[in-house]
């Protein structure tokens, strides 16, 4: 709030919405303490944060506007962003020739309002409003663009031609390809693509069924009914698809991969196609990568403490591998273009070999595998070798050649960045062994094996908050050390040095309305294991991945529960979310 103490105090006391008692206490604490009247006001309790905005508004003279129940034009509501508008907690409602009304729950982030003002050239007309209000028009952009992309595809729908009556001759190649070409067929495509992009989408599935098509996205890892077409329209978007990916129209007996791309508000997005002949028709699965994304963090990525400072200590090494480890769809490729982002300087030469190039990286030498004409990752590695590299990433090491190859690598003074499958840091090990890597090569070589898991965030508006009961406490006690985790937090200096469980709050999800799940955007939760020297014995000693994991936690290392449970504890996820991730 950007009211004075002694505004506030007269006001408040004037129009009776405290008691004095309560007001004199606020007073104290917010003298104690060194906080403002309003943050003391919040803290006790007195009064609500939109208590204080009303306050606001009639003490500053800024208009108050409530947006619950008023539907928005999106026309207008799209002039801002909605990453911006969620972040800056700021919507535009209202807009004439001269100007754009916004509804902001703090009128003074003018960096907010200066940006939009240069983005929509209108002057700006800031108004409070609640975060209830705030919360109903933030739904709005999900609901209308799912209205709006809904309407466009029944329409366009109902004017597709139909290629061939079931029990009629099949199409022939030339009719399929005038029938891709077909304006519906094309419109329809193409907003389906634009659809999953705006929703942050990372599949597109779309599957014909008995008596219609159904389409799914996969959002933050799980995946959502999008929307239904018609029977009819199966062929006509198989078909369409085939022709954006060059592959072969009249072949739909046996599967077919193939790749293209579209850009979309300045971003370049590929899409890898897998087309599948099931019972009613062809399965479409598309996979959307992300060209061109930089700027990632290992902090923004949920790295923090000392597992952060582990993979920090291992990328200052110049020889060595890193290994990230963890099932399909878990991050791995992100966090190893997070890596190479950061060692690409120009003193060195990065060079990788992957299936598929996910993100292209300037100054980076990026190899697609081709294990059709036998050019496979332990072949690319090889290959690799001879190109003078310092650093080399190899997308997945899948068998014996590949894992002795990159152990021989990291031995000869290069640094290797790899990914391998497995369900833990500590398994990543007992892996490589099953592979027939020797031990004593693995353990000069391996600086960490990092093992993660993508857990959804919950969003700031649809939190609750709770503290653990003691049933809860002793049921995670039995899969993780608590005290670590609150020993963590009080050394990042997350939580006071005498805090307790009972003073730390968690969080459930609020139901949203319009089927809102209350979560938004995935962080990782991670489990950092550095090869130590009584690791390399256990190892060498051929020991279990779970003594291996029992070590690496008596040397400092939270699992990826307990590092769950950390995020949790600082309101990034929930606990049934962690749960729900680490036993999937």
């Amino acid at each position: 709030m950007r009211i004075q103490d002694d505004q506030l105090k007269r006001f408040v006391s004037d129009a009776g919405l405290v008691p004095k008692k309560d007001l004199t206490a606020a007073e104290k604490v917010a003298k104690e303490e060194k906080r403002t009247l309003a943050e003391a006001l919040i803290a006790g309790g007195y009064m609500t944060e939109d208590d204080l905005r009303r306050v606001e508004s009639y003490v500053l003279g800024v208009p108050f506007v409530s947006l619950k129940d008023e539907k928005i034009n999106f026309d207008i509501l799209s002039l801002i962003p909605e990453p911006v508008a969620r972040n800056h907690n700021i919507i535009a409602f209202k807009k004439n020739d001269v100007s754009l009304e916004v509804a902001m729950l703090d009128t003074a982030d003018l960096p907010a309002i200066d940006f939009i003002k240069k983005k929509v050239g209108l002057k700006i007309l800031p108004r409070l409003t609640d975060t209830e209000s705030m919360r109903y028009a933030l739904q709005q952009y999900q609901k209308t663009l799912k209205d709006e992309f809904g309407d466009i595809i029944a329409k366009e729908s109902s004017a597709l031609k139909v290629i061939a009556e079931e029990g009629g001759d099949e199409a022939s190649e030339e009719d399929l390809k005038k029938m891709a070409e077909d304006l519906p067929v094309v419109r329809i495509v193409d907003t389906l693509l634009r659809h999953a992009i705006i929703q942050g989408a990372s599949d597109i599935h779309i599957e014909p069924m008995e008596e219609e098509v159904l389409v799914r996205y996969r959002i933050d890892g799980i995946l959502h009914d999008a929307m239904t077409l018609p029977k009819h329209a199966s062929n006509t978007i198989a078909a369409r698809l085939k022709v954006l990916s060059n592959l072969k129209l009249d072949e739909k007996r046996l599967p077919q991969d193939g790749r293209f791309k579209m850009e979309m508000d300045g971003q370049k997005v590929s899409f890898r196609v897998s087309v599948l002949p099931i019972f009613y028709g062809e399965k479409i699965v598309m996979r959307l990568l992300r060209e061109n994304r930089s700027g990632f963090s290992l902090e923004g990525m949920g790295f923090h403490g000392s597992t952060l400072e582990r993979v920090q200590g291992a990328m200052k090494q110049t020889t060595g591998i890193i290994l990230v480890t963890g099932p399909t769809g878990s991050g791995k490729t992100t966090t190893l273009y997070t890596i190479l982002d950061l060692l690409n300087t120009p003193e060195v030469n990065i060079s990788t070999i992957e299936d598929p190039i996910e993100y292209q990286m300037p100054r980076i030498n990026q190899t697609q595998v081709k294990s059709e004409i036998g050019f496979t990752f332990s072949s690319g590695l090889r290959s690799l070798m001879r190109q003078d590299p310092d650093i080399i990433m190899v997308g997945e090491i899948r068998d014996q050649e590949t894992a002795s190859l990159a152990i021989n690598a990291a031995l000869t003074g290069h640094l290797v960045l790899a990914t391998v499958h497995t369900n833990s840091a500590a398994g990543t090990i007992a892996r490589l062994v099953d592979m027939g890597v020797e031990s004593f090569l693995m353990v000069s070589t391996l600086r960490v094996a990092i093992g993660q898991r993508l857990v959804r965030r919950v969003k700031e508006d649809m939190r609750e908050p709770y503290t653990l009961s003691s049933n809860e406490r002793a049921e995670l006690s039995k899969h993780a050390d608590l005290d670590r985790i609150l020993e963590a937090m009080k050394e990042e200096n997350i939580i006071k040095s005498n805090a307790t469980w009972n003073s730390v709050p968690f969080y459930h999800v609020k139901e949203g309305p319009n089927g809102d799940d209350g979560y938004k955007g995935r962080a990782g939760i991670h489990e950092v294991l550095p090869v130590s020297d009584a690791m390399k014995e256990m190892v060498m000693s051929s020991a279990t991945a779970d003594q291996i994991e029992e070590q690496a936690r008596k040397e400092g290392m939270l699992t990826m529960l307990e590092d769950g449970i950390y995020k949790a504890a600082r309101g990034i996820t929930t606990i049934e979310e962690v749960l729900r991730v680490i036993n999937e």
